[in-house]
């Protein structure tokens, strides 16, 4: 993974933003991990084999949420390696989605008809176990490395395309000379109607999200959705919700997806109060995500038919607006697909998504 003071434009010591400064003092090792939460040293022992492999980091606001001394807590699953990581899982592999195939130029990926995803940087606020990207060749294709001059260049070539998908890593660890440029550079492309942030900085770092950082999404042309990530309430704190509130107050749609997660979120009642604290602070439930099959994530899986009793569930509990699609990913797929849409179809009621 990149570190987020090597890309372009990074602050200077002397005035590094608040954000970057709590990056700074992120948790990276596991031995220090179950230190600040009061945890067996047996479980850092045991999770050293799966972090030499993909390393840990967790920045220390997520890190307060975590119940100290809980070796089950959801959040925790979520960041601290295990010995299952490094076993072969049939079906599981370092490319689940086919991306090395969607690549179309540096750092970008064409999957979808009319959208484009650009891979900003490989750096992230936080390493997720279950990442789909934990493989990927950030050092040959992330587009910031080259200022993102040739990536803009091919969007603004092909009239074909309508939206960008700003990805990662996280391209809010891109610091806001760069981000405002790499913005402002695809607002000028006249063919783009949209532009879509996929971020969990809000969420891990709220920091992040500045009066500099909102200043710079509205004074655009193009309008912006920005799509984050939160797969558990316990991740909504007060300092999360005044963050997604900044973003909300100031005209930006705010979507939030989930995965779907053995032992962090696969009951009904997790779920149906995951969705009614975004509700509650004006966020869409957009997609709850089937995991996709990256090496490494096996033991997060939860089975399909359960994911779809999960979501009948919530119809129950939920309005309409606050129940996530349930999708899933598929390598070479043209579009996500409605798993939830395929269950009402076989029992007759039609598809919904």
């Amino acid at each position: 993974m990149a570190n987020c003071m090597r890309l372009v434009g990074a602050a200077s010591p002397s005035t590094e933003p608040e954000w970057q400064a709590v990056l700074a003092t992120s948790v990276r090792s596991p031995a220090e991990l179950c230190r600040v939460l009061g945890l067996d040293p047996a479980l850092a022992a045991a999770a050293e084999p799966a972090a030499s492999r993909f390393s840990l980091l967790v920045p220390r606001p997520y890190l307060s949420r975590i119940r100290p001394g809980d070796p089950s807590d959801p959040l925790l699953l979520q960041v601290l390696p295990q010995a299952a990581e490094t076993v072969a899982s049939p079906g599981y592999s370092a490319d689940p989605l086919g991306e090395a195939g969607a690549c179309c130029g540096p750092g970008l990926l064409r999957k979808y008809a009319g959208r484009i995803l650009m891979v900003t940087t490989g750096a992230c606020a936080v390493h997720c176990r279950f990442c789909f990207r934990r493989y990927f060749p950030y050092e040959n294709s992330a587009a910031a490395d080259g200022f993102c001059g040739p990536a803009v260049q091919k969007i603004a070539a092909d009239r074909s395309l309508e939206e960008v998908i700003l990805s990662g890593g996280d391209p809010l660890m891109l610091p806001d000379p760069t981000l405002s440029r790499l913005i402002e550079q695809l607002a000028e492309i006249p063919h783009l109607r949209r532009l879509r942030i996929h971020t969990r900085l809000p969420i891990v770092v709220p920091q992040r999200v500045t009066d500099e950082l909102v200043s710079l999404i509205r004074r655009i042309r193009l309008p912006l959705i920005m799509v984050v990530h939160v797969n558990h309430p316990a991740e909504l704190d007060d300092d999360v919700a005044e963050a997604l509130g900044r973003l909300v107050d100031a005209g930006i749609p705010v979507l939030n997806q989930s995965v779907l997660l053995r032992g962090v979120n696969d009951r009904a009642d997790v779920l149906a109060e995951l969705c009614r604290r975004l509700i509650e602070m004006r966020v869409m439930p957009y997609y709850l995500h089937q995991l996709d099959p990256v090496a490494g994530a096996a033991q997060f899986e939860v089975p399909i038919p359960t994911g779809m009793a999960l979501l009948a569930e919530l119809r129950s509990r939920l309005p309409g607006y606050g129940v996530p699609r349930y999708v899933r990913e598929t390598r070479g797929g043209t579009c996500k697909e409605a798993l939830m849409g395929a269950f009402r179809t076989l029992l007759g009621y039609g598809a919904w998504a």
